[in-house]
């Protein structure tokens, strides 16, 4: 038995070996770009591509994430329901603290706290997921021009807010300035310029352009019952 599991143990070790050498092999530097006004330009098209005035038009929109998680996003009121396993929760997007476990009813004050910290994190993660490309004119993000394959390409840094503030995205777009993917230098993954597609681009009933799937290494992630009103 431990001559079986010192074996087992060199195979993980092996295994884990192998894919760090692998993340290292195609891991890339985070790009130099220039920041001013051909940048915020680029940002414009971008915005003008998906609809971006359909979008601050809009004061909700609902979604599912991935067959995991749904979203119905009162972005006007500054909150969001978000219905995941057994549990519904109101987050208030200006102040969390105030925020409300509406399923299961009985739960205790610990428990809340930890579940509202978790749908949080759901939050950031599976909005950005939808509407990223309509954040790239925001406060606190900085932008800079970089060539990507002889064309102009989009790097766009999140100095502050969500969960893991400094993440940088390179936003690639077609010849209409839509964006068709991003390669993404972030905290969480330890590969940087992993890239991911953005596809199957849905004309909402609010006029707004969102990608409905994404895919990272051919996996796709979906958004399905997409819904906006204004």
């Amino acid at each position: 038995m431990k001559k079986f599991f010192k074996i087992f143990g060199i195979i993980i070790l092996l295994i884990i070996t192998t894919l760090v050498i692998v993340g290292w092999s195609i891991s890339e530097d985070l790009p130099e770009g220039k920041s001013g006004a051909n940048a915020d330009q680029l940002a414009e098209k971008i915005l003008e591509s998906i609809n971006h005035d359909a979008y601050q038009n809009t004061s909700i929109i609902s979604w599912n994430f991935a067959d995991l998680h749904d979203y119905e996003w009162h972005k006007n009121e500054n909150y969001v329901i978000v219905d995941f396993d057994e549990n519904k929760v109101q987050l208030n997007l200006k102040d969390y603290a105030k925020s409300k476990v509406l399923e299961p009813q009985s739960i205790s004050e610990e428990n809340q706290k930890k579940l509202i910290d978790e749908t949080v994190k759901y939050f950031n993660n599976d909005s950005f997921w939808l509407v990223a490309p309509h954040m790239i004119m925001d406060k606190n993000v900085e932008r800079k021009i970089v060539k990507h394959d002889g064309k102009n390409a989009l790097l766009v840094t999140f100095k502050k807010g969500g969960t893991t503030p400094g993440d940088s995205y390179l936003w690639i777009v077609d010849e209409n300035y839509r964006p068709k993917a991003f390669k993404m230098w972030v905290s969480i993954i330890p590969i940087g310029g992993l890239k991911a597609e953005w596809k199957d681009w849905e004309l909402t009933n609010t006029g707004v352009m969102m990608s409905t799937k994404k895919t990272i290494f051919s996996f796709p992630i979906e958004i399905k019952n997409l819904s906006t009103v204004n």
